[in-house]
């Protein structure tokens, strides 16, 4: 497989060093990204990058993850218009955790197989390194000329740069060469906005006498509105289903925009090329099906939590948005429906207002599902209100026999307007 020709039809080549895919074609070549330890899950801004690394391995390369235990504590100033507060050891230490058991699931590191990847956190090797030998043995082979020519720095010395993020170029230079000199790793990859620091370490590599090095790097991923790609409004798309129910991650990708989702398809799909054309022509040709969206939502929900999880989002999907019965709601089990709807607006109620029922108009009004007895009162009478997807009147009473495992109570105002009520 030609990797490189496989990622720029893709469209995830951004840029890359002359000789970077004739050392690919050659021989079997280590190449790494690294991931910065800000939390302790990584989320879908990162998937691009765990992806590189799986098509990367699975083009017969050896992938290295590395978990920025030291960089972590300083903070990468790229496309950052301020400096990061620090972290303190134990909370790295927690993120380095749980990232790495998250890069476990997407990457073989436990085969026998001569490209079988490997992890390692640039801690190990920075953690006894002086800030005397630093600056003699690093500091020495890179010109301030050339540190302040990179566009993280420009970008940055109007607002403010400290010392200490501008020599985080060097200290990413470094593991390159560290990895280059231990593991013979001669590839290192990225976003583009890390071009400027992995060049530094090809830089440093040659200066100090080391061997080949190359570097390629992706775009950055935006919307097609412009916005940064990866959140809602909720904030971050985690691949911790803690974080982020599987529900949600489903539902993120099922309602991308049009203009995306054929674009991202090509980009996260694992799928062979002609089978993802031939999605996007059906996409193209009917694009109120949404064809590129589900194909995208169910391939990366399997791969980032599971086929079961898959089936969970799927089915919670169409009860809460399709013609589902009220039997059908209350086949939900609890976690079905805290996931399901950990997206949906949520009020708590005491379960001793059930013990001679609650009146619809009241519940509504005093949750502010709607703003007021009166605005209930007109919702209700123009039937616009459901209860567990049943239309309920102005003399509905609410009682525990209604909730959905003695629990939850669904609501929808309109078409789409979902709340649920937890009663305690």
């Amino acid at each position: 497989m030609n990797l490189i020709a496989e990622l720029r039809e893709r469209g995830l080549l951004h840029d890359v060093m002359p000789g970077t895919e004739e050392q690919l074609n050659k021989e079997m070549t280590s190449g790494y990204i690294g991931f910065d330890p800000t939390a302790d899950s990584l989320h879908i801004g990162s998937m691009l990058q765990i992806t590189l690394l799986m098509r990367l391995q699975k083009a017969g390369h050896k992938p290295y993850a590395l978990i920025g235990g030291a960089t972590g504590m300083i903070g990468d100033p790229s496309g950052k218009s301020a400096e990061r507060n620090l972290l303190d050891a134990e909370t790295i230490e927690r993120n380095c955790a749980g990232q790495r058991k998250q890069l476990e699931k997407f990457l073989d590191f436990t085969s026998d197989a001569p490209n079988a990847a490997v992890m390692v956190n640039n801690y190990d090797w920075f953690k006894n390194f002086s800030f005397l030998d630093f600056i003699r043995d690093v500091g020495k082979n890179i010109t301030v000329n050339y540190m302040m020519s990179k566009d993280s720095v420009q970008k940055r010395l109007e607002t403010g740069l400290s010392f200490t993020e501008f020599t985080y170029q060097l200290i990413q230079g470094y593991d390159f060469f560290h990895l280059n000199t231990h593991h013979n790793v001669k590839l290192q990859m990225g976003g583009s906005d890390q071009w400027g620091n992995i060049v530094t370490g090809t830089e440093l590599i040659r200066r100090k006498g080391g061997g080949d090095a190359f570097a390629l790097v992706s775009p950055l991923i935006t919307k097609s509105d412009g916005s940064k790609f990866g959140k809602s409004e909720g904030g971050n798309i985690w691949l911790d289903p803690e974080r982020t129910s599987p529900y949600t991650f489903y539902q993120f990708w099922l309602n991308l925009p049009d203009d995306d989702a054929a674009r991202l398809l090509l980009i996260y799909s694992f799928k062979e090329l002609p089978e993802i054309h031939a999605i996007i022509a059906e996409h193209k040709n009917a694009p109120g099906a949404r064809i590129a969206q589900k194909a995208l939502a169910d391939e990366i929900t399997t791969l980032v939590h599971s086929a079961e999880d898959l089936e969970s989002a799927k089915y919670t999907s169409q009860i809460l948005f399709g013609k589902a019965t009220v039997e059908a709601l209350r086949s939900l089990t609890d976690k079905q429906i805290l996931d399901g709807m950990a997206g949906l607006d949520q009020v708590t109620n005491s379960k001793e207002l059930l013990t001679n029922g609650l009146d619809i108009i009241s519940f509504l009004a005093d949750n502010n599902i709607l703003a007021s007895r009166g605005e209930a009162k007109k919702m209700l009478q123009a039937n616009g209100i459901s209860i567990n997807k049943e239309k309920v009147g102005m003399d509905f009473v609410i009682k525990e026999e209604h909730l959905l495992n003695g629990k939850y109570l669904l609501v929808l105002k309109g078409k789409k307007d979902y709340t649920l009520a937890t009663f305690n």
